[in-house]
């Protein structure tokens, strides 16, 4: 496939990506309610929208030819939340969204808690332990520079695992190699698995932060899809000198109202009783949303 006919995605309007972003959302808690075990559902609903903007929006790749050369890369730094990224991508056709809810989590499944690119083709990075996203990202950018190759590479990262010395070291890299083909988007909800981040870690003032590390630095309500799509489109040309941070306020649990900025549910499962009221909230606050 030529790098002009590389399917981009961008066809979808912000009402068409808000409803995609919804049934991301409604999928992610049907899954909840199949599965035994526990589902990182908070921050999954926290990224949903970020997911769906990038997968349905702004990255530049056929799921039916994932060896493109000229495909866009992306990382999941916060690997947990793989089963949000499975979903986005099967929503986008990568693979059936009944693969995931009949195996995950299963031994030998290519659905795991976290992301494994050897047991599943799309995959571009097999991720978990937090803090090493953006460094894997910066070398993928950085051998994209060296190769004379002018596609993105894009990672999501969580703003908890920012306090990792590995996130600072990268981005240091990644200013000093002036790499303008690198995007990180953060998913900046304030919560870590057991605490508010800033009780833990002062990240504040965190645009101020990465402005400081040389970074293009783009604020934006990460539940807002307009201002996704504008920031996606806004990005600098992949020649450019400068990486760009895209900081995404976000809510963890957001959408389903028992769950918003509640510890409790970093993780969890779901019963029948509490997924219909997980259901009847997500309708109630996309109902709010729409008026």
């Amino acid at each position: 496939m030529s790098t002009d006919t590389l399917d981009t995605g961008k066809l979808h309007t912000v009402e068409e990506l808000e409803e995609l972003s919804f049934e991301l959302r409604t999928k992610l808690l049907h899954l909840c309610g199949t599965y035994e075990g526990a589902v990182h559902v908070g921050g999954d609903l926290s990224s949903a929208d970020i997911f769906t903007a990038l997968f349905e929006y702004g990255l530049r790749v056929d799921p039916t030819d994932l060896a493109n050369p000229s495909r866009d890369r992306f990382v999941l730094s916060k690997g947990h939340a793989a089963v949000a990224m499975y979903i986005a991508m099967a929503i986008r056709g990568f693979f059936s969204y009944q693969g995931i809810v009949d195996t995950y989590g299963l031994l030998d499944s290519a659905y795991g808690m976290h992301p494994c690119k050897v047991q599943l083709p799309g995959v571009e990075a097999s991720t978990g332990s937090l803090g090493h996203g953006l460094p894997l990202a910066v070398g993928m950018a950085l051998g994209a520079r060296h190769r004379g190759e002018s596609h993105r590479v894009i990672t999501l990262m969580g703003d908890g695992e920012t306090g990792e010395g590995s996130v600072w070291e990268a981005a240091m890299a990644a200013n000093s190699n002036r790499l303008g083909n690198l995007v990180a988007f953060i998913d900046r909800n304030r919560q870590l698995m057991t605490s508010f981040d800033e009780e833990r870690v002062v990240l504040e003032p965190y645009p101020d932060k990465w402005a400081a590390f040389g970074w293009n630095v783009v604020h934006i309500d990460g539940h807002d899809m307009a201002a996704l799509v504008g920031a996606i489109d806004a990005l600098p040309a992949t020649d450019s000198d400068k990486p760009t941070v895209v900081i995404c306020e976000t809510v963890k649990g957001k959408g389903v109202d028992f769950m918003e900025r509640n510890l409790a549910w970093h993780a969890g499962s779901l019963g029948a009783a509490d997924l219909e009221r997980a259901l009847a909230a997500l309708e109630t606050s996309r109902e709010k949303e729409s008026v």
